[in-house]
């Protein structure tokens, strides 16, 4: 009988954090904000994988790194319904959704080129909203200016 192998298996690993449920259109980003491209640890990622859940979906696996506070801010900004799942001896000791904070410091650039914040050695600071379609918006304390999810650019 000839069987055909219909899934490919990704190494389960040891000790790390998989980043699940990225949008398929946010995984480089994700990729990128974190500096996985500059790591020495063991990466594996796929991106437009099915997904019950959301149709199409991204993941990243990271060995033997669990993320601070502050990039768990970023990846809430570019993913924000990712789940993180944390894992010790192949064990999930951690599994959560990431929350969007309410405020963000230093971690995003103003899109507007008169905010003080880019013409001035003065530290970014947005309110994280919602506009009234549920869409994710940062509001800058400095400028009053409101910034929608496409313009984040990360510092």
């Amino acid at each position: 009988m000839n069987s055909k192998r219909t899934e490919l298996k990704v190494s389960a690993i040891r000790n790390g954090t998989v980043i699940d449920h990225i949008p398929t259109e946010s995984v480089f980003q994700v990729f990128k904000i974190l500096n996985l491209d500059k790591t020495k640890n063991q990466v594996y990622f796929g991106t437009n994988l099915d997904s019950k859940k959301y149709g199409k979906k991204g993941i990243i696996k990271i060995s033997d790194k669990y993320f601070e506070y502050e990039e768990i801010n970023k990846i809430a900004l570019a993913a924000p319904k990712a789940t993180l799942i944390e894992i010790k001896d192949y064990d999930v000791i951690r599994k959560e959704n990431v929350q969007l904070p309410e405020y963000v410091d230093k971690i995003v650039k103003c899109f507007n080129p008169k905010c003080v914040t880019n013409n001035q050695n003065v530290s970014t600071s947005f309110k994280v909203t919602e506009d009234h379609k549920g869409n994710m918006k940062l509001f800058c304390k400095y400028c009053e200016k409101t910034m929608a999810k496409e313009n984040i650019e990360f510092v």
